[in-house]
């Protein structure tokens, strides 16, 4: 995930993780330029917060059809930033369309005045109000995605956005601000900001900002968290997660592994609700292991601009790749057991082959670290007991699935996940409308659905009394 250690003197840049050339440089923000975003921040929230939720609705869902309408050249541009499978990166621009359409289309019935009961005389009701400017610290392993979701419930309701991207996703942080631009935003309400470190500690401690967004990494998020509690603005911190994907039972078990194969090399498995820890009951565990060899082996590095089901894409970045390696081979060296893939290619490019790790203990980082990346890490589980045990015995709570042809039995497996999301029969629920967030070191807040609304928004009460008093009741 993303960090916060960089310089902050180095500059936003784009390097083709398939072959480790730096493509184009950025400049970094000065310090002029920041408080100039801040300005503009400011002044376009008092105008845009007058402006009613239909019409800040409307232009909400053209920013949508947009990015359909671009979804091959955006997708090409975060291919070469971050090594997305062009596939991949197209479909990710194609969802964001899903997820502005569902907050454009409910946000006036999410916004709506809630009404109070009570035994008062007077008439109670919760109103839904923006708060003002916002900071969103994004990510670089979904690009679009990430933004869509900070950004889409926020402008529909009425908040403004300084958005600081990546700093190797200054391309496509671009390229979205040129769609809020297209799609009519007013001036001041979308603005990109190629900031520092250094500088987001100032932004967070800024007066007219309300509020800080963050997906990144545990580390990152402690930072953000401690600066956002410093200056008493509200957070949502999306963190790291090492999720559990339970497999208690299956009449298939060469397409449950694929299925779970898919599931952890999707994005090069540099997803924070990936299945990072694969639980397998015994009496079906090794003819699973033997399936993901055999799905493993025989994968070559490949385009990752072309589709092809025997290629394998790069990882994000080479210090990426070589950090997971590290974590690989000291799991090998304490006695796990690497069946297949593992190898890191020569040179500056970023390939890392997808491997099957088993044998992990609590000894090894690999047992409590995230592994962000190609590796699937499977346990082997004598009873349902071991399973859940394996199953929570992380620090991390996002997300967690289980899987057996006995729904009811999965349902009740599920209920003792200690996540923010626990999905059976499912890799994960995907969807505009589910929130996505999770519990213990995975952070707090949620984004998506109708809990997307609900973070950085004034619940103001208004209440009524019918007649004028001055009485205190």
């Amino acid at each position: 995930m993303q960090s916060l250690s960089a310089s902050s003197n180095s500059s936003y840049r784009v390097t083709n993780p398939a072959t480790g050339a730096v493509v184009e440089s950025f400049t970094a923000a000065t310090d002029t330029e920041v408080e100039a975003a801040l300005a503009s921040a400011h002044e376009g929230f008092g105008s845009w917060r007058q402006r009613s939720t239909q019409e800040r609705a409307a232009i909400v869902k053209r920013i949508g059809q947009l990015f359909t309408e671009k979804a091959e050249i955006l997708g090409r541009i975060i291919t070469e930033e971050m090594g997305k499978p062009l596939s991949q990166a197209v479909g990710e621009a194609r969802f964001c369309t899903e997820i502005f359409d569902y907050f454009a289309d409910n946000g006036e019935k999410l916004l709506a005045d809630q009404e109070i009961d009570t035994a008062k005389s007077g008439r109670a009701v919760i109103q839904r109000r923006p708060v003002g400017p916002l900071l969103g610290i994004m990510p670089w392993n979904y690009p679009y995605y990430q933004v869509a979701r900070f950004a889409a419930p926020n402008l529909v309701l009425g908040n403004t956005i300084v958005l600081k991207h990546a700093e190797s996703c200054p391309r496509s942080a671009l390229a979205i601000k040129e769609i809020m631009d297209e799609a009519g935003l007013p001036d001041g309400v979308y603005n990109n900001l190629f900031a520092t470190h250094e500088q987001i500690a100032v932004i967070i401690s800024d007066p007219r900002v309300q509020g800080v967004s963050l997906t990144g990494s545990e580390r990152a998020g402690a930072i953000i968290g401690q600066l956002a509690g410093k200056n008493l603005k509200k957070a949502v911190l999306e963190l790291g997660g090492s999720d559990p994907y339970v497999v208690l039972d299956t009449d298939d078990v060469k397409a449950e592994a694929a299925a779970a194969w898919r599931m952890r090399l999707h994005n090069m498995g540099q997803a924070c609700n990936s299945n990072k820890r694969i639980v397998v009951m015994d009496e079906i565990y090794d003819e699973f292991i033997d399936a993901l060899v055999q799905l493993a082996r025989g994968l070559k590095p490949g385009d990752p601009t072309v589709d092809e089901d025997s290629t394998y894409a790069p990882m994000s970045s080479r210090e990426a790749a070589e950090t997971l390696n590290a974590q690989v081979m000291e799991a090998v060296a304490k006695g796990a057991t690497l069946h297949a893939g593992g190898t890191l290619v020569d040179g500056r490019a970023a390939y890392y082959a997808p491997a099957v790790l088993t044998g992990v203990t609590a000894e090894m980082e690999a047992y409590s670290q995230e592994l962000f990346g190609p590796v699937a890490v499977v346990y082997r589980a004598r009873s349902e007991q071991e399973a859940l045990e394996l199953a929570n015995d992380t620090a991390f709570g996002l997300g967690a699935a289980v899987f057996s042809t006995d729904p009811e039995r999965a349902r009740n497996f599920a209920e003792k996940f200690e996540v923010g999301m626990a999905n059976v029969n499912v890799p994960a629920a995907q969807g505009a409308e589910f929130p996505f967030g999770g519990v213990k070191r995975s952070g707090f807040g949620r984004e998506l659905g109708p809990l997307g609304m609900e973070e950085f928004v004034n619940k103001r009460l208004l209440y009524i009394h019918p007649a004028r008093t001055a009485t205190l009741a």
